[in-house]
């Protein structure tokens, strides 16, 4: 019972508590880079979340095979496995979003949500809560980006994962879908975010 108490405040953890974007700020360069519309956000998000929760997966069963002088560059060699299955799924069955996402895909290796989970978590506990963490952390990126993704579509193109509900004279605020506006949307979202968890975990 006590286990999975821990293993469900450490999914939610993830989630709202330490939510990977909005309260950690890693993955930034996929974070501001992708976000110019929700469909985006949510193809990095679940992009990133597959190999997050693939490469926890594995580290996890072979962490006592890797010698520690050896387990950063062998943790980067199992993220790369992964993230070449993402890039080839991706190019295959959906162009549109690969062309869109770009070089963010292959830089997913060098992710520090992804890396540091492997090597904090994973590499030091059991399957089940390697696979649990990875869950709440995978499920907070994907919050988060395609929460922000929206944002900015919404404020600086009048739409909603491509469906346009203005009309095309009213006037939106252009910035939100330029490089300055991720920045811009991440904070304001970062303090709502934060202001409703403390009230939330109060």
């Amino acid at each position: 019972m006590a286990e999975t108490i821990n293993q469900t405040q450490n999914f939610l953890k993830g989630i709202i508590k330490e939510n990977p974007v909005f309260v950690m700020l890693l993955g930034m360069c996929p974070t501001l880079g992708v976000t110019s519309s929700a469909f985006n956000g949510l193809g990095m998000g679940i992009a990133t979340m597959f190999v997050l929760v693939m490469s926890n997966i594995v580290v996890s069963l072979v962490k006592t095979q890797i010698p520690s002088k050896v387990r950063i560059p062998a943790f980067i060699i199992i993220i790369a496995s992964f993230v070449t299955i993402v890039e080839m799924v991706l190019e295959a069955f959906i162009p549109f979003l690969y062309e869109q996402l770009g070089i963010f895909i292959p830089l997913i290796v060098v992710n520090c949500l992804i890396l540091g989970r492997a090597e904090a978590f994973a590499s030091k506990n059991n399957l089940w809560s390697s696979i649990v963490d990875a869950l709440g952390m995978g499920i907070g990126f994907v919050i988060a980006l395609t929460l922000l993704g929206a944002t900015r579509e919404i404020l600086g193109n009048g739409s909603l994962f491509d469906f346009k509900f203005v009309s095309e004279d009213t006037s939106t605020f252009i910035l939100f879908i330029l490089p300055p506006g991720a920045f811009i949307a991440l904070a304001y979202l970062a303090v709502m975010f934060n202001k409703i968890s403390i009230k939330t975990t109060t």
